[in-house]
């Protein structure tokens, strides 16, 4: 069991109370849960921390979350420490021991004493050493001289771990003895109190889990205005949130029964490209504000706008392999366009503007073309130019070839020209250090030219939104396959299949499942494993048959929007295994109106884009209406001499007239009389990228 709802990490201190105001050295904690990291909490002293520890497993306990606390020092010694000293091969016998041994307030310990006991027991030279204290303790070493430590210096895992220091050293800079001394005797109180498991020595079957974890594994330098410890906790307990559980658990399968481990020793990279990873959705992102009954169409979409964030991970792409991709970050010119002054035409150029009349000019030799180094033209000298050069030294104004005559060596012109004239300033279009294309760009051939002009070999992108998309019912059958009676052919699974590809997204095909909970269910946890988003069609009401929106109830993370709109009305909305469902009603008029209406916007900002309503004009009806107040209807409508004509019936039933349509006319949630000649808003299927 490897799937945890919350992570918890601490920063350990030895040391004594460190005063009311966050400093570094201290023991900070942060909470973190699918992605999304509280405020780091600034814990004064082992004791602060303990209660604090104790409320907060207490709480999620109550609240049926499982818990994973990661602390930053060593669980165990090296091989041979804990049956030297307790007699047992366990190192959660020295948990134990320390823990009846080590008196601790917030102004003193005697962790010094105890290790110059310790040591007495083996020579009085080692294991310990550094001692912190103004007197001196018999058998610890204050430095190495003359140490001699009967056990190895460093555990398997400290000999992998970079810059790792030796449980052994009691003080001094980047030392974690006195942390583990300190340490070990409140995890072994909580986990008493709490049943707690700890890795890797047990198995991780219970609600509350201990494991190491050093922040300082996979993270760079803190930022400046932020102080390291807080950050860093903040850092990995978001990371580690991120993780799937397969991944989680693969993490965790590890053999050391006495040293203990590292946890991601050996995954550095992966926990570096899940920091990278966006926050996933919470259960109650869908909740409705309470008292709301039937949800206006604009009210929903400002909703759904509010309460989405990306869900997608980063990679970094060659521009050319970057199309289709939306910008992760905004991206900002490493040179500029264009790099240097050159000339838009093909003419004559000198320096400075001309007055009215004829002007007469010797002629340079040679010439300025688009590739050349620009060379030195003396004043009162012209030379030749092709457009695109860099204009030469001496040059800033260009005048056409059409308007020059040359002879004898000299051209001649008529003024006036001004200065300038004719030439492209540099960085005209985008300067060096100018942002070239903002975060939620998709990237099209226009703005890869852009990137490649600028300078840019790859760009921060989002990985693809993979969407799901499902059928269920057991009415449905596969196209081509033979159609008992009362069954029918599945249509919405190709058509939401392609607009979802349509939308810039990855669809996967989950096929269909008939009314059957238990294979849904299965279906659908099959669907989180692979996608962003799971799109499904069909039972997302209320009624008996139903499933879709019984399995997200069950589960605690469904939210039946009841929208005012036409056609379609339930949404059913909800998380599966930490993955957003749509529920989409099973009729296919009404799935692709859901799907272009509230879906399309949705898996844009999923997919880490701009939330974008579709552009739509004002035409004349070709129609007459008498709509009522309510909700907001969407008539299947294309537009003939200039008029917008709707499908002959408004049927969510005919599904011919999805393709009849060329849009959508959508008409207000206020009551409406619509005669030939009114104004409406037309929303061509273009706008929504089809």
């Amino acid at each position: 069991m490897t799937s945890f709802d919350t992570v918890v990490i601490v920063d350990w201190s030895g040391g004594n109370d460190t005063g009311k105001s966050p400093r570094r050295d201290a023991i900070w904690a942060c909470v973190a849960r699918l992605g999304r990291a509280e405020a780091p909490q600034y814990l004064r002293n082992r004791s602060v921390a303990e209660d604090w520890l104790a409320r907060l497993f207490e709480a999620e306990i109550a609240a049926g979350r499982r818990v994973l606390a990661g602390f930053d020092f060593p669980f165990g010694y090296p091989a041979g420490f804990a049956t030297a000293l307790t007699g047992q091969s366990d190192p959660l016998a020295v948990w134990h021991w320390l823990e009846d041994r080590i008196e601790d307030s917030p102004q003193a310990n005697n962790r010094f004493d105890l290790a110059g006991e310790i040591n007495r027991r083996f020579g009085g030279r080692g294991p310990f050493w550094f001692n912190g204290l103004k007197r001196d303790i018999d058998g610890l070493p204050r430095k190495k001289t003359g140490y001699e430590n009967p056990f190895p210096d460093r555990r398997l895992a400290e000999e992998q771990a970079k810059g790792a220091f030796s449980c052994w050293q009691l003080g001094g800079t980047g030392a974690v003895g006195s942390q583990v001394m300190m340490g070990l005797p409140v995890l072994a109180r909580l986990r008493r109190r709490f049943e707690a498991a700890v890795w890797p020595f047990e198995p991780l079957e219970r609600q509350v889990a201990f494991v190491e974890i050093w922040p300082s594994l996979t993270l760079g330098a803190a930022p400046e205005d932020q102080i390291k410890d807080a950050w860093q906790v903040r850092e990995v307990a978001r990371t580690v949130s991120t993780l799937e559980p397969d991944t989680l658990a693969e993490m965790l399968a590890v053999d050391a029964p006495e040293e203990g481990w590292i946890f991601g020793l050996g995954h550095e990279d992966r926990l570096r490209q899940a920091s990278a990873q966006p926050p996933r959705l919470t259960n109650d992102c869908f909740a409705l504000p309470p008292g709301v009954h039937w949800t206006p169409v604009q009210e929903a979409l400002a909703l759904l706008q509010e309460r989405l964030s990306p869900v997608t991970g980063v990679e970094h792409l060659p521009v050319a392999a970057a199309t289709g991709r939306l910008l992760a970050e905004d991206v900002t010119a490493v040179r500029s366009n264009p790099p240097l002054p050159n000339t838009a035409v093909d003419g004559y150029g000198f320096s400075g503007g001309k007055a009215a009349g004829v002007h007469r000019m010797p002629l340079a030799e040679g010439r300025a073309a688009a590739g050349d180094r620009p060379g030195v033209v003396p004043s009162g000298t012209a030379v030749r130019i092709l457009t695109g050069a860099v204009l030469p030294e001496g040059v800033d104004t260009v005048v056409l070839q059409e308007d020059v005559t040359v002879t004898d060596g000299h051209i001649a012109f008529h003024g006036p020209i001004k200065a300038g004239a004719n030439t492209r300033r540099a960085g005209e279009d985008v300067a060096q250090g100018d942002t070239a294309l903002m975060q939620g760009t998709r990237i099209g051939p226009a703005q890869a030219a852009l990137l490649a002009a600028v300078g840019l070999a790859e760009v921060p992108v989002r990985k693809p939104l993979r969407v799901a998309v499902l059928s269920t019912g057991a009415e449905l059958v596969e196209a081509g396959q033979t159609a008992a009676p009362g069954l029918i052919f599945d249509a919405n699974r190709p058509m939401l299949l392609e607009m979802v590809r349509r939308f810039g997204h990855e669809p996967v095909d989950m096929g269909r499942v008939p009314d059957d909970r238990k294979a849904l269910a299965e279906r659908l946890q099959a669907a989180s494993t692979t996608a962003d988003l799971i799109l499904t069609s069909g039972g997302a009401s209320a009624g008996d048959e139903d499933h879709v929106s019984a399995l997200l109830t069950d589960a605690g993370a469904m939210t039946l929007w009841r929208i005012a709109v036409k056609p379609g009305r339930p949404l059913a909305l909800g998380m599966w295994a930490g993955v957003p469902v749509f529920g989409l009603p099973g009729n296919p008029v009404a799935a692709m109106t859901c799907a272009l209406i509230f879906g399309r916007p949705a898996m844009a900002r999923l997919a880490g884009g701009a939330w974008r309503a579709p552009q739509g004009f004002k035409v004349p009806a070709a129609f007459q209406k008498n709509k009522k107040h309510g909700r907001t209807e969407y008539l299947r409508a294309r537009i003939r001499e200039g008029r917008a004509e709707v499908f002959a019936s408004e049927g969510s039933g005919r599904i011919s007239g999805l393709s009849w349509a060329e849009g959508l006319v959508e008409l207000p949630h206020g009551a409406a009389e619509i005669v030939p000649g009114t104004l409406v808003r037309y929303i061509p299927f273009a706008s929504f990228g089809l």
